[in-house]
């Protein structure tokens, strides 16, 4: 069950990543350069205050320089390759064993 779980939420992952990725495009095609929209940018436009939630819960809870070290390059990466990445990494984790 736990398996079927991590497909299922790793593809989901999978295609929303590839949904960035053809928004991307698209913007990339209107505006005659090259358009990669961070994560950071995503999460804030979703939810500011979960994104200052998780900004204080790493803050108190980690080392302090962890939030700048980690969560910042991995706020200003594109959207759709942690996307791509995460729902990769939970196909692989959920796929049955091997006899």
């Amino acid at each position: 069950m736990i398996r079927f779980l991590l497909r299922f939420v790793g593809m989901w992952l999978l295609a929303g990543g590839f949904v960035a990725l053809v928004l991307d495009g698209v913007r990339s095609i209107a505006s005659s350069s090259l358009v990669m929209t961070p994560l950071g940018v995503t999460w804030l436009a979703t939810s500011e205050t979960s994104l200052a939630r998780a900004e204080d819960l790493v803050s108190s809870n980690l080392p302090g320089a962890t939030w700048e070290t980690v969560m910042v390059p991995l706020l200003q990466a594109p959207l759709f390759a942690v996307l791509g990445v995460l729902g990769l990494l939970l196909i692989l984790i959920g796929r049955p064993k091997r006899r």
